[in-house]
This record gives structure tokens, C-alpha cells and sequence, in this order.
């Protein structure tokens, strides 16, 4: 079902083909919680696969679709997947069945926050409207735009690298090649999105001219500034902004809620990215000799890196939220929220013996207690707050030295890369999982 974007091909052509939602209407005049079965179900599936087309996890959409079936007089019974859901409702000794998909998945933030209300406020406001004006109100959730245009995702992905690349040790040199290449590059990406473009295809495109794009700037200001080589090592940067977040600590939630086909899925998707944007990285690091060493020395006192790494953790986490398409406050909450929890986890790691992973998991438990009470305040989505609070605490640069070392027939090398990286990877959803645990009735239990 193409549910969120209308494809440029003839309608004959698409492969995905969009559900006439309107078609399920039989009575206009009567309250949707009066309406017949398949009515009823058509509303709740609706919600639940734009729900789903958010990149939300598979209990925030069994939740949703929980509640709406429930001011519908129904019940609901729902497998969810990455992509897909098949679900039944059932109203006395009658049900319904349906089973819906989408063409692609991603990442709205904002429309996420608008369907959470509406979702709240469904029974009071909603139920006893007719069928057809409940349709009329999920249209305007549904073709509501992406808040950004590509110019400014790609000012996103360049703010968010070049503080990534701060926190990760580089210097002034690395962040402004940095932001020029992962701008340019998202900017790519964020064009090839409008057009419908495969996800492999808009990935590594991105990836390319991201890596392509540092070398370039790197290369006129080692000409006219004469800065040091082993700058070159910030290329690294350039190409962070495809770090699938949402997918990877998405994932692990679901698992640990025993909903493993959409964990699942959500991991190989978020794995296949990750290996599609390394492998091109490692690719063009080879034709043009990059070489990812290790950063050169700033010279700061530990004050004053703790100083910086307040700004560049909330510019980092700032970033990704617009890309992630949060409003403004939105973005401005979790980028504090990051700020925080991001240095807590640089100063654990540097001022005590913590292993890496012991202190991404108090980062994340931290992002994940702050967000909750802030969740209690304001009513965003604990997700659309998390998940950009802790994405810059994702270990890309691990992740690529492994797929480097590996191509370069460095196995052991790689593989003590790959295994840090997966051990931070583990525990930033584990801590999010227990702050959620510690603060959410419904989430630490199973009925």
C-alpha cells in the first residue's frame, strides 16, 4: 500500500497500490461507533500503518491501534512488522481481517507526535463523529508535508557531523569538512527521497558524494592553508549522518517486548544500511587513499572539552531530530536532553575505568529517565526524544574501522572493532528499556 507519498508512476504501474480508504464507507450518517465491522476495522488499520510508516516500534503501534479499537467497541489482534501489519478485529462472533504495507520506511517524528494525540484524544473527540469525517481527519494527517526542505536537511546532517566528529576528537579542520560533505550529502540523499528512490540507491549515492565532498574541501584547504595530513582521517564524519538510529534501538525494544518479527526486520534493515553505507565509504577511502587514523591532539584542558562538548552534543543531537522531521521544540527538547547524556557517557569514559559500553548505558538511562518526565510535561513521544538523544552515542566510528580493517584483510583487527561496537549498540537500548521500565506501568508489564 503506497501510504504516505504519492508515486510519479501511472497508477497501472505502481507495485505498491494505494488503499481506497473511502470505499470502506457504507453510511455516512452513522457514528463510527455505531458503524459496521468492517468500517470500524478500516479506521484502526489506518491508523495503525501510519503509525507505522513513522518508524515507530511495534508496541507504540499496537498500543495505537489498541486504543482506537477499543473506543470502537472491538478488539484487536495485531502482527506488526517492519513494513507490514495483518490484523483482526472482532466485535461478538464476528471478525475481520486485513493486511496492509507500505512501499518504503522512515523516519517522522512530527507526524508521529500529531497521531499520539489524536490517538489520545480519539474516544472523546473522534468516535462519535461519522466514519467519513474520521477518514477526513487521518487525510490531514496523512498528506500533511515534511516540515524541511533538502536544503535545510542537508544544514541538518552538516550541523549533526561536525559536532559528531568533534565528540569523536577531531578538530576545527575535520568539523568544517565535515559539515560540508555530509550536508552536501544528505542534501543528495533528500532529493532522491522526493523521487522515490530505492533506499540502497539514495544510501550509498549519499555516501559517495558525502566522502567525495570532504576530500575535495580537504584538499583545497591542505592547498591554501597548508594543514596537516592526517586531517584526512575526518572523512568519517562526512558520512555519519546515515546511521540508521531509529531502526537499530527501535529494534532492540521490540525484541525485548517478545515482538520479534518487527525486531527482527527493523535489525536487518538497520544492518543492511549500515554495511551498504560502510562498504561505500571503504570504497572511496581505497580510490583516493583515506586512511580512517587516529584524530591528531587538540590541546585542551579537560574543562574545556567538557565545556565543548555540551554545544557540539546538543548541535549533534539537534541535527538529527530535524532530520528525523521534529518541529523545532521538539528538536530543541532533545538536543538538551542529549547535551546531558552524552557527556555524562564522554566524562564516564575519560575520568573513570568504565568500559565504553558500561557508559553508553548510563547515557541512555539518563536520556531515557529525562525524557520520560519531560513526556509527562509536554506529551512528546518518549521515541522522538530518545532515539535522537542517543544516536550520536551510536558507535559509526567503530562500526567503519571494522568494515575497513576487514576489507584490508585485517581480521582481527576488524573484529575487535566490530565486537566494541556491538556492545555499545546492546546497551543503549538496554538503558533506555530500564528507564522506561523504572517510569512506565504499562511498558514493564504484559497483560
Amino acid at each position: 500500500m503506497n501510504n504516505d507519498r504519492k508515486s510519479m508512476m501511472p497508477l497501472s504501474q505502481r507495485h505498491h497500490m494505494t488503499i481506497p480508504w473511502k470505499d470502506f464507507i457504507r453510511n455516512e450518517d452513522v457514528p463510527a461507533k455505531h458503524a459496521s465491522l468492517q468500517e470500524r476495522t478500516s479506521i484502526v488499520g489506518r491508523v495503525g500503518i501510519l503509525m507505522l510508516s513513522c518508524g515507530t516500534g511495534a508496541w507504540r503501534v499496537r498500543d495505537a491501534m489498541n486504543k482506537i479499537a477499543r473506543s470502537l467497541n472491538l478488539t484487536c489482534s495485531a502482527d506488526i512488522g517492519l513494513i507490514s501489519i495483518q490484523y483482526t478485529c472482532f466485535h461478538h462472533e464476528r471478525s475481520y481481517t486485513q493486511v496492509l504495507s507500505l512501499p518504503n520506511t522512515g523516519v517522522n517524528t512530527d507526524k508521529l507526535n500529531i497521531l499520539e494525540q489524536f490517538v489520545k484524544d480519539f474516544d472523546k473527540q473522534y468516535a462519535r463523529l461519522t466514519v467519513a469525517q474520521v477518514h477526513a481527519a487521518i487525510d490531514e494527517v496523512q498528506v500533511r508535508p515534511k516540515q524541511y526542505s533538502p536544503v535545510v536537511l542537508g544544514l541538518a546532517a552538516g550541523l549533526a557531523c561536525s559536532g559528531f566528529i568533534f565528540l569523536l576528537g577531531g578538530g576545527i579542520p575535520e568539523m568544517i569538512c565535515s559539515f560540508l560533505g555530509a550536508g552536501l550529502g544528505n542534501y543528495v540523499r533528500a532529493l532522491m527521497g522526493k523521487r522515490s528512490m530505492t533506499t540502497i540507491a539514495g544510501i550509498a549515492v549519499s555516501v559517495a558524494v558525502a566522502c567525495l565532498a570532504y576530500m575535495v574541501s580537504f584538499k583545497i584547504f591542505e592547498y591554501n592553508f597548508q594543514i596537516l595530513a592526517q586531517h584526512e582521517a575526518g572523512y568519517i564524519g562526512a558520512m555519519l549522518f546515515v546511521i540508521p538510529g531509529f531502526p537499530f534501538i527501535t529494534s532492540m525494544l521490540d525484541i525485548s517486548k517478545l515482538d520479534m518479527r518487527s525486531g527482527l526486520e527493523r535489525l536487518a534493515y538497520a544492518i543492511m544500511i549500515t554495511l551498504i553505507a560502510t562498504l561505500v565509504g571503504w570504497l572511496v577511502a581505497t580510490l583516493v587513499n583515506f586512511k580512517p587514523a587516529d584524530f591528531l591532539p587538540l590541546g585542551l584542558s579537560p574543562l574545556a572539552i567538557l565545556l565543548l562538548r555540551l554545544p557540539a552534543s546538543f548541535c549533534g543531537v539537534y541535527g538529527f531530530s530535524i532530520m528525523f522531521n521534529s518541529s523545532q521544540k521538539m528538536a530543541i527538547t532533545a538536543g538538551f536532553i542529549g547535551a546531558i547524556a552524552n557527556t555524562l557517557r564522554l566524562e564516564l569514559v575519560e575520568l573513570t575505568a568504565m568500559p565504553p559500553a558500561a557508559a553508553a548505558f548510563c547515557g541512555a538511562l539518563v536520556a531515557g529517565l529525562i525524557a520520560s518526565i519531560v513526556n509527562r510535561y509536554n506529551g512528546y513521544p518518549r521515541i522522538s526524544l530518545t532515539v535522537p538523544s542517543i544516536v550520536i552515542m551510536v558507535p559509526g566510528l567503530y562500526i567503519y574501522r571494522a568494515i575497513y580493517s576487514i576489507g584490508n584483510n585485517q581480521i582481527s583487527v576488524g573484529s575487535l572493532w566490530l565486537t566494541k561496537a556491538v556492545l555499545i549498540i546492546m546497551f543503549l537500548p538496554l538503558g533506555l528499556f530500564v528507564a522506561r521500565a523504572l517510569l512506565d506501568h504499562e511498558w514493564r508489564h504484559f497483560d
